[in-house]
């Protein structure tokens, strides 16, 4: 669980409910025909703009904004020094009896492939073409949250206009102007806060997510690479190294 994305939801709530009762009433604040325009009308701006299957598929991808990853690039580095060292002294058929014990697909079948004495470069374009195909599932559910981010104050503008429309209509009666103004402003307040507290800040976690396996995926092809080729486990440990930052490497054995 990432307890970072958590935490600030929960705090960026917690801040704007702590103002709002300092100086006013919460109830003040829930205006349901103006959450049905902002959310309606967003989520149908969405339905739109993408196909049915994607924005159904973006529950997936969402799921990692919340979650980290169970395996960190050293864990991963450390399995392919082990593998590594076992392939050497017992050849690479080896490795095929380690294969049940690994969780990650991607590298259960690269490996597989090494094991099957693939040539590397078909491994290396297999992998990649993966790679690539993972990149754009990850960049639809970034577009459709930017996309969320966007529409959400424009839909809050239109209930805006919707309420002084019903304002202005209303002139000649002082009791329905309350109303009319408080669904105008609401809906600009909810369209704002929707876009810069949750879909913004979700498809920037999400573009960082996606960073972070798409490395960690390019580590997996250059061990798997390592290997099939037969390199010494301190070489490819040192290789695999340039893959994480300066102070993620100290304390690292390779041998």
């Amino acid at each position: 669980m990432d307890i970072a994305t958590i935490l600030g939801i929960i705090s960026g709530l917690g801040l704007i409910v702590a103002a709002i009762l300092g100086n006013g009433k919460l109830s003040t604040f829930i205006d349901i025909p103006s959450l049905m325009i902002v959310i309606g009308g967003t989520f149908a701006a969405i339905f739109v703009n993408f196909a049915l299957n994607e924005v159904l598929g973006v529950m997936g991808v969402v799921r990692k904004a919340f979650t980290q990853s169970a395996n960190s690039p050293t864990d991963i580095i450390e399995l392919f020094v082990d593998l590594s060292k076992r392939a050497r002294r017992e050849g690479i058929l080896a490795i095929d009896k380690a294969l049940g014990t690994i969780d990650d697909e991607f590298m259960k079948n690269g490996l597989e492939m090494a094991v099957d004495g693939t040539e590397p470069e078909t491994i290396r374009e297999v992998m990649e073409s993966e790679l690539s195909f993972i990149g754009d599932r990850h960049a639809k559910g970034q577009q459709i949250f930017m996309a969320l981010g966007t529409y959400c104050p424009a839909f809050g503008m239109v209930g805006t206009l919707i309420g002084l429309i019903n304002m202005l209509q209303s002139l000649d009666d002082p009791s329905q102007i309350g109303g009319g103004m408080a669904t105008a402003l609401i809906t600009t307040f909810y369209g704002a806060l929707f876009a810069n507290l949750l879909f913004l800040p979700i498809a920037g976690k999400l573009k960082g997510r996606s960073d972070e396996e798409l490395l960690m995926k390019e580590l997996i092809v250059e061990g798997v690479l390592a290997i099939q080729l037969g390199e010494h486990p301190r070489n490819l440990g040192r290789k695999l190294l340039n893959f994480l930052p300066p102070k993620a490497r100290s304390g690292f054995d390779t041998e």
